[in-house]
Order: structure tokens, then C-alpha cells, then sequence
């Protein structure tokens, strides 16, 4: 049996890719820390689309299993060594975009049965002991039937954890604070005629964006700026990167925040206008052992 750190941080993704642009600063971060960071990913994104030419011929399967490798590197980037797929790989499928025939397949995850979903993710907060849990909110961020119920497994998850007596002192929901998003894509729009993109998205394209005062917790993760580029670089077949910015399969740049922002939905809030840790208020120190055990 390995002890643990003492800080030690849980994130729920639907897909490979998700972690490494809404959270690669944080993980990164945390990691160089000391802080033990797991990720569990719920699908391989086997109905993603594929941008380089090159790797078209990807689908289904063979494209999960690519991911997954993809997943891999990203971790291995941001310096993340516990990085899991609910179930075990393949063991729930990705299930497209909302209201696509793909919502049928029973065995994508958005016909998952919660409760045995959450039990799997259970098993993991069992053995890790995380303080702290970050995944989507009710919304999955912007709609995604696999974000959704990303939310729905790890909110469970976290009353099962409870009754388990291995309760998650705080969670917090991805955010991006509607002025920083303004300012961000302002200067895309400057930057643009000297990008290799030639259209941008827009606000609305961005999961998460709410009014500034519904964000409790930025955590400043420009140190560690490359490691989020490398990592999200790393998911090549989902992302194009040209920093600061990068575009998905649609073609349409976003900007890649290294200032990463969050909403705590349960816990005590640390002190300050906004929190600068995810640990705040817990009384644990960065680095060093002990509270967990792995095997």
C-alpha cells in the first residue's frame, strides 16, 4: 500500500480532450505541487470528428483506441499520473450530439444507468479519498448529452461517497466569468489576421460562461501555460492549437485560458473575494503525505 499526499484532487470528463481545455492549467499545476490529481474520463469519444486528413479514416473503435492514446500524452504533459476510464476503456460509448440517432445506442453513456455508473466512480473515490471534485455543471457546460451525464454520475457518486463515509469536502463546477471571455475574444478578433485560422466562434461557443459574480475560485495557471498547449496539442485529432488560441473540428478559434475559473457548489468557501486554491479552507498544506492510502 503507497500513502498518498495529503491534497488530493478528483476531475470527471466525458472525453478525452475536455480535461486537457478546461482544466490543463489546473491539473498542471497541481501535479507540479505535489497534489495527487486523477482524472476519470466516462467515454473515448469514439463519434468525435477527425480534423487532420491523415487520420480520417478513424472511427468508432479504432478512433477510441486512438484517444485513448492521445489521452495518454496529454496526461503525460501535464504531469498527471492517475488517469482512468470510468468502467475500464470502452466500457460506456460515446453518445454524439444532443438529438442525434447516436442518444439510442444503449450502450453509449447517455443511456448509462446512473446509479451503477456513479457505484464505478465510487470505487475510485474510495480508494483516492479526494478533498475536492471538479466536473461540469447540470448543463454539462453547454448542452453535450456526455456532459450531462458526466454531472449527473459525479454528483451521485458524491452522495454515495457520503453514505460511504468518504464524503468530498468540496465541488466545484467549471466556469469561464463572462468579462474575461469578452476581453479574450476581443483581442482574437485583433490577433486574427495574423493566425492560421481564418474565423472566429463566439462566446456562446464556450461551455460554461456565466455573469462574474457566479464565480467563486480562479486559479492563476500561467506557469503552466505550455504544459495546457502541449497537452491539448496532444489530442490531435480533436484540437488544432496556435497560441493562445486553438479551434475544434469546426474551424472557428477560441482563445486557451490559463487562468482557469470555477464555481463551488458545495464546501466551505476559503477567505478573499475569490479563492486561489481549490483547497482553500481545508487546512492542508502543498505536498507531503498522508489521509489515503493507494494500492
Amino acid at each position: 500500500m503507497t500513502e498518498l499526499p495529503a491534497r488530493r484532487l478528483l476531475l470527471v470528463h466525458a472525453h478525452p480532450d475536455d480535461e486537457s481545455i478546461n482544466n490543463g492549467a489546473t491539473m498542471a499545476r497541481y501535479a507540479a505541487e505535489g497534489t495527487h490529481v486523477t482524472l476519470v474520463t466516462c467515454t473515448l469519444g469514439e463519434r468525435g470528428e477527425v480534423i487532420p486528413p491523415e487520420l480520417a479514416h478513424l472511427t468508432g473503435a479504432a478512433l477510441g483506441r486512438y484517444r485513448q492514446g492521445e489521452l495518454t500524452a496529454a496526461m503525460r504533459a501535464l504531469g498527471v499520473r492517475d488517469h482512468r476510464l470510468l468502467g475500464g476503456p470502452g466500457r460506456y460509448a460515446d453518445s454524439g450530439m444532443m438529438g442525434l440517432p447516436d442518444n439510442d445506442d444503449p450502450a453509449c453513456f447517455w443511456q448509462a444507468d446512473v446509479e451503477e455508473a456513479a457505484r464505478r466512480l465510487l470505487d475510485v473515490i474510495r480508494e483516492v479519498r479526494p478533498q475536492v471534485l471538479v466536473t461540469y455543471d447540470d448543463d454539462g457546460g453547454y448542452g453535450h448529452p456526455d456532459h450531462i451525464q458526466a454531472h449527473r454520475v459525479a454528483m451521485r457518486a458524491a452522495e454515495l461517497a457520503d453514505e460511504a463515509g468518504c464524503g468530498i469536502a468540496k465541488i466545484y463546477w467549471n466556469r469561464v466569468p463572462r468579462s474575461v471571455a469578452e476581453r479574450s475574444f476581443a483581442r482574437l478578433q485583433q490577433d486574427l489576421p495574423g493566425l492560421p485560422f481564418t474565423k472566429t466562434a463566439t462566446i456562446d461557443d464556450v461551455p460554461g460562461v456565466v455573469d462574474d459574480d457566479r464565480i467563486t475560485t480562479e486559479i492563476d495557471g500561467t506557469a503552466h501555460s505550455a504544459a495546457k498547449a502541449d497537452a491539448m496539442r496532444a489530442h490531435a485529432t480533436q484540437i488544432t492549437v496556435s497560441e493562445p488560441y486553438f479551434v475544434l473540428s469546426n474551424e472557428l478559434a477560441q482563445p486557451i485560458f490559463t487562468t482557469e475559473y470555477y464555481e463551488l457548489v458545495r464546501g466551505e468557501r476559503g477567505s478573499g473575494v475569490r479563492e486561489s486554491d481549490l483547497f482553500a479552507g481545508l487546512g492542508l498544506g502543498i505536498g507531503g503525505a498522508g489521509g489515503g492510502e493507494a494500492s
